[in-house]
């Protein structure tokens, strides 16, 4: 009789055991299968929010079909202590662990509304943009000028609510007095930038910063950004440069930053100096003449005088030998990389060619020649420069 209990309750464990083990299997395939959502949505995680809510959450908009599952799972996982607060894009049929992965990751927002505020070389705007999350495209809702008009009503609620997330973006040929004049104005930062930035050393790219973040830890950041860049690309130089210090080749990457906005161009307009250099001519760069004028406080807003180009100053390279003293703006990476590794050419010089790209010459008498041209292009379009 004990023995058939016994045996009985064998029977009843090991089919428990199985039953048991048939659950965590099909537990553990739901949290990896493709999830029930239809359609893309924007689902944000509210600060100081918990696994267990957030499941709750996006069981209610149909993005997982067992909150429970979901939360185990992400509890095995040890993701749970990692919740980011934040505006995230859940893929239509996104799994949970892939869902998981999304809230517990970088904590930057990927949808929602953005505000991005824009610090570019002759204009600088606030863009407020909204994600699309059926087509996962930015739609522009609000573009102004913080420095000419009052901030519209539209941005003004999203920076009070906190709901957006912020973004700067400096441009490539940036002043570091344009980017600290810029910052000034940024109405969702705090506090002052005490001493100006060193020019060249701010790193033209986007960050995100937080609401009520300081001004200076911003400008440290980007600092900070530019000479991890920069020793990057010196490490992987080339051999036979002139620099004597990668401040000199910061230097002559503000230069070719300033000279063209054509990526492709860069090594070639870097060869075009480095080969004047080589042969002991002045490099004779407008860019850096305009920046001895205005201290990169203002564009110039007009052609460089004759007399200007004859001024004796630190940055007419009219006049001086060899670079200037500093670098005349912000260069991007992909400047310092052409400075670095320019391109092996024998031109020694380069006008515009009317199409936004330079042409290239080895002999004064093939620029001049391009010249030509060039002034025949002006005159076809009813404009002057130098």
């Amino acid at each position: 009789m004990w023995r058939h209990i016994v045996s009985n309750f064998l029977t009843i464990g090991i089919l428990l055991l199985v039953a048991l083990a048939s659950v965590i299997g099909w537990a553990k395939n739901q949290y990896v299968v493709p999830g029930p959502l239809a359609e893309a949505i924007c689902f944000k995680v509210e600060r100081g929010s918990n696994f267990r809510r957030v499941a709750d959450d996006l069981a209610a908009k149909g993005a997982i079909s067992h909150p429970y599952i979901f939360k185990v799972g992400a509890d095995y996982a040890g993701r749970t202590q990692n919740l980011k607060a934040g505006s995230y894009l859940i893929a239509a049929g996104a799994s949970m662990t892939s869902v998981v992965a999304t809230l517990t990751g970088t904590g930057q927002s990927t949808c929602g509304s953005e505000i991005n505020y824009r610090i570019g070389v002759t204009a600088t705007d606030i863009v407020v943009s909204e994600l699309d999350p059926a087509t996962a495209t930015m739609k522009e809702l609000v573009k102004f000028d913080p420095a000419a008009m009052p901030a519209p009503a539209q941005y003004a609620d999203l920076v009070k609510s906190g709901e957006a997330r912020l973004r700067v973006t400096l441009a490539e040929g940036v002043t570091s007095w344009q980017v600290v004049d810029a910052l000034s104005r940024a109405d969702f930062l705090t506090g002052d930038v005490k001493d100006m930035p060193a020019e060249g050393s701010l790193a033209p790219q986007q960050y995100e910063v937080e609401r009520g973040g300081t001004r200076a830890a911003l400008v440290a950041e980007m600092q900070q950004a530019q000479a991890a860049v920069l020793k990057k690309l010196w490490d992987g130089r080339a051999t036979g440069l002139p620099y004597k210090s990668p401040a000199e080749a910061m230097i002559m990457a503000s230069i070719v930053e300033k000279e063209t906005g054509v990526a492709a161009e860069r090594p070639k307009v870097a060869s075009v100096f480095l080969n004047r250099l080589a042969q002991g001519m002045k490099l004779q760069t407008d860019p850096t003449v305009i920046y001895g004028l205005t201290k990169g406080k203002s564009n110039l807003g007009r052609g460089l005088r004759q007399s200007e180009l004859r001024s004796n100053t630190p940055y007419n390279t009219y006049v001086i030998d060899g670079l200037p003293p500093t670098p005349i703006a912000n260069p991007g990476a992909e400047a310092i990389a052409a400075v670095l590794n320019p391109a092996k050419t024998n031109y020694l010089y380069f006008v515009a060619d009317g199409t936004g790209g330079h042409v290239f010459s080895e002999t004064l008498e093939e620029h001049n020649a391009n010249v030509a041209k060039w002034r025949k292009i002006q005159t076809d379009q009813g404009t002057t420069g130098n």
